[in-house]
């Protein structure tokens, strides 16, 4: 008897659209295609709800001259099970059948097209199929001794597999002439190209990027005018110095800071301002009162002081701030000299070459051959060009936080570079940097990334801008008996980093603890904090490292999140224009009276207010460079949305990932400008009723 061989090989499929004949006869926004063969399943992602979705997804399987591939296209549902809309198949045999017909000609012989690339056969022999315990099947490669449930994929195009002389697996991409020490992948090669993308855009992005500010051009000082005869000067290399014409000396102190301040933070939640005489006086945002009297020392600034009322000011804890980063800074400068071309190794080197001390000193930053003087617009430049390179995927230090949401936050693989944890606290001090300077980045991180700068917890609903299908799926668990619908759960979740699948216990032994009604809200605590820093604490605690040793934290204290991220990005002036142009509703009309009172606030409050919120529907203060009408979802392109939902005494609430803001049918202007302002203004977080 004699064996029969069947050669197995990779089909590489592209599902670019569908045509649904039946509208209207399905719910869900979200149809998709899954693709089934011998055993195997691959989806597509989810498309928005229309009658001609369009993928262009590639997707690959492992076949045989015999296998069938079948194609089903599925209507997703929220609640319930997906609907099977129609459904298609093909022959493997036949394609190949025909396929070999055609090219007899050119090939000489039919059973040419049976012969299978070596590289796909030697890639099979080293990759192996189990079956774990549950009956799942995943797969093993016994060359880097790692596993996942994904079949074994070639490495795309142009790409190689090497290994260097201390045995770590590297990849060469002969095509950019580039390598790195993540594994390739069709999705890892587009993520690259959009980066590339966004880097030929950027010489028209930097000039949207100067007119980003905080507050304009006028200089505040909140610590008043200066004594009677001294004068304030600055020298050829930018450093600020003071004139005493009185005894005709000079002096790097200021005057008025000299034996009054103590450098000493102030308590959590507290914040010291300056009235217009110069005089401090002391903000206690836990109880909202202000007093005199210093919260460190118990001694008063001035006897019988006027009253001073309670106001969430912005602006004046930007003051506050920049007052503080000028007590901590160093006199005369430091020069860093970096090339465009390799821009993220020479600012590493530079940076982590110098203490922390210097560089706290004004920055003179220097490109080889480029003539000029760095009076602050070259390091401007520099702090937006870096902070892009650090979204370079090659580096695999930071990952996009979703499909759609281009918000940057710890990549859990960082560990495949061997010195990832290095760059991280080398990206700690470049990002203390520019807050303590005053210079903004190009790309931002998610939210609550900023709330774990801030020191500040993250829970369930940070998860929404993060990974919305996630909290929704967790927001299900919460309103719904899990024993009624036979849910099976435990204290325990799978990770899978670069096809690695491990097993992660929330609490010990939580692979053997069953969630039950009673204790599931432990659970989805427990299951969102895993989701929000999973795998990332040596990075998170390496970052932190570099950024105290510029910029302590607790100097942060006064600002929540979302201030942090405009602090850090920058504003940018708002066209209304724009924003109504590229504005849809949903059981309003652009004539109803509610949106005609949301736009007239909109036009009566200042842009500090419009970015506010801006980042309360959207998540972000932040526009994309084509403005309102590049707004992204988590589900691609989505527009801002105003949408009629609720009454008239609730407040209104967003939806960060579709960019929605309910806004409830308020029966006055009075009423829905004092509801929105309490909206943006008081409001923690995505929503709240």
């Amino acid at each position: 008897v004699l064996p029969v061989i069947t050669y197995c090989f990779f089909c590489f499929l592209t599902v670019i659209s569908a045509k649904l004949k039946e509208k209207n006869k399905w719910f869900g926004p979200s149809p998709y295609v899954e693709v089934s063969v011998d055993g195997q399943s691959k989806k597509t992602e989810k498309c928005n709800n229309t009658n001609s979705p369009k993928w262009k997804q590639h997707l690959t399987v492992i076949v045989t001259p015999v296998s069938k591939l079948n194609f089903r296209v599925w209507s997703h549902q929220t609640l319930k099970s997906d609907v099977l809309l129609g459904s298609a198949a093909l022959d493997i045999h036949e394609t190949l059948k025909s396929n070999s017909m055609k090219r007899k000609s050119e090939m000489g012989s039919t059973s040419e097209c049976h012969r299978f690339p070596q590289e796909y056969l030697s890639l099979l022999m080293l990759w192996e199929q189990r079956v774990d315990q549950h009956g799942r099947v995943y797969y093993v490669d016994h060359v880097e001794k790692r596993t996942t449930w994904d079949r074994p994929e070639p490495l795309p195009p142009s790409w190689e597999r090497r290994v260097d002389n201390m045995g770590r697996i590297y990849y060469v991409d002969h095509f950019t002439r580039t390598t790195t020490w993540q594994r390739p992948t069709l999705e890892s090669v587009r993520n690259y190209e959009q980066w590339q993308l966004q880097r030929s855009q950027l010489q028209g992005a930097m000039q949207q990027f100067n007119q980003r500010f905080i507050y304009g051009n006028k200089e505040f000082d909140p610590l008043g005018p200066l004594p009677h005869g001294w004068e304030k000067r600055t020298d050829s290399n930018g450093r600020v110095y003071f004139v005493n014409h009185n005894t005709r000396i000079t002096q790097w102190e200021d005057p008025r800071s000299q034996g009054q301040l103590n450098e000493k933070p102030l308590p959590e939640g507290w914040e010291m301002r300056f009235t217009v005489d110069g005089i401090p006086y002391f903000v206690d945002h836990n109880r909202r009162t202000t007093t005199y009297i210093d919260p460190r020392t118990g001694k008063s600034a001035l006897d019988n002081g006027p009253q001073i009322a309670y106001v969430r000011d912005f602006k004046a804890k930007v003051h506050y701030f920049r007052f503080w980063c000028q007590q901590l800074a160093m006199p005369q400068h430091i020069k860093i000299t970096v090339s465009r071309k390799t821009l993220f190794e020479d600012s590493f080197q530079q940076i982590m070459s110098f203490s922390p001390q210097d560089l706290r000193r004004r920055l003179w930053v220097i490109f080889p051959g480029e003539e000029g003087l760095d009076y602050g617009g070259v390091a401007r430049e520099w702090f937006f060009l870096l902070s892009h390179e650090v979204l370079n995927p090659m580096y695999c230090l930071f990952e996009y936080a979703g499909k759609d949401n281009y918000c940057l936050q710890i990549n859990p693989a960082s560990y495949i570079n061997p010195d990832h944890l290095k760059y991280f606290r080398f990206i700690g001090r470049f990002i203390a940097m520019a807050l303590f300077h005053g210079k903004f980045i190009d790309t931002g991180f998610s939210l609550p990334f900023y709330k774990r700068i801030l020191n500040k917890a993250v829970g369930l609903k940070d998860l929404e801008s993060v990974d919305p299908e996630f909290y929704n799926s967790l927001i299900w668990v919460k309103e719904n008996d899990i024993e009624e619908c036979g849910l099976e759960m435990f204290f325990s979740v799978d990770k899978e980093i670069l096809g690695e699948i491990k097993s992660h216990d929330l609490k010990p032994n939580g692979s053997n603890i069953l969630v039950t009604e009673e204790n599931k809200e432990d659970y989805i605590r427990l299951v969102a904090e895993w989701r929000l820093s999973r795998g990332v604490e040596e990075q998170t605690q390496a970052f932190f490292e570099g950024f105290n040793e510029i910029l302590p934290q607790q100097y942060l204290q006064y600002f929540d999140a979302k201030e942090l991220e405009v602090l850090l990005c920058g504003m940018q002036e708002i066209d209304l224009n724009d924003w109504q142009r590229h504005t849809i509703y949903r059981h309003y009309t652009r004539t109803s009276r509610q949106i005609v009172w949301f736009w007239q606030f909109v036009k009566e409050i200042d842009n500090e207010k419009r970015m506010r919120l801006l980042q309360f529907v959207t998540g972000t203060c932040r526009l994309p460079v084509g403005g309102f009408a590049d707004l992204m979802g988590s589900n691609g392109p989505q527009k801002f949305c105003i949408e009629k939902v609720g009454k008239e005494n609730w407040l209104p609430r967003s939806h960060t990932c579709f960019n929605r803001l309910d806004l409830p049918p308020y029966k006055n202007y009075e009423q829905l400008k004092e509801k929105l302002l309490f909206a943006i203004e008081e409001t923690e977080g995505f929503g709240q009723e």
